[in-house]
């Protein structure tokens, strides 16, 4: 679901664009974005993602099972299309027009993509924080309507 969505109920063509990047990520690593935990920091897919295509280890993201099948180019290729696809604004994010010139090469040069959305770490617990709040939380409290 593309954050302006699942932030503000915006729906747009860049909405698909963004759930086709996650799922192009979802392919290439074999994770699912939701319930990823990769590495130490416990982040989501495009966290991890977006960590690894910083420190220029793209090819870390690569699901082992596909390494020896697969054109490393191609992959890089594909992992720079879909962090691009899922990027916070939704203007920064191409069309899919683009994302299908850019994935069969017909664009020479791919835009370097900014970091995407809700890439953040999620809260890790330790015996030692078990006594404070949660600061991913919030106090919901649920009412009831009942006639009269």
């Amino acid at each position: 679901m593309s954050p302006e969505y699942a932030s503000y109920g915006q729906f747009s063509i860049k909405s698909d664009v963004f759930s086709f990047g996650i799922i192009m990520l979802e392919i290439i690593s074999g994770k699912r974005n939701t319930g990823f935990y990769g590495s130490t920091e416990a982040l989501n897919l495009l966290g991890y993602a977006w960590r690894l295509w910083s420190e220029n280890r793209a090819l870390d993201l690569l699901d082992p099972m596909i390494l020896e099948f697969c054109k490393k180019s191609e992959v890089v290729k594909c992992i720079n299309v879909g962090l691009l696809c899922v990027e916070e604004d939704p203007i920064d994010r191409p069309t899919m027009s683009n994302v299908v010139l850019m994935l069969s090469g017909e664009m020479a040069f791919l835009p370097v993509p900014k970091q995407p959305a809700f890439a953040m770490r999620k809260h890790v617990f330790s015996a030692s924080s078990s006594n404070k709040p949660d600061p991913i939380s919030n106090e919901l409290t649920m009412s009831v309507p009942q006639g009269r």
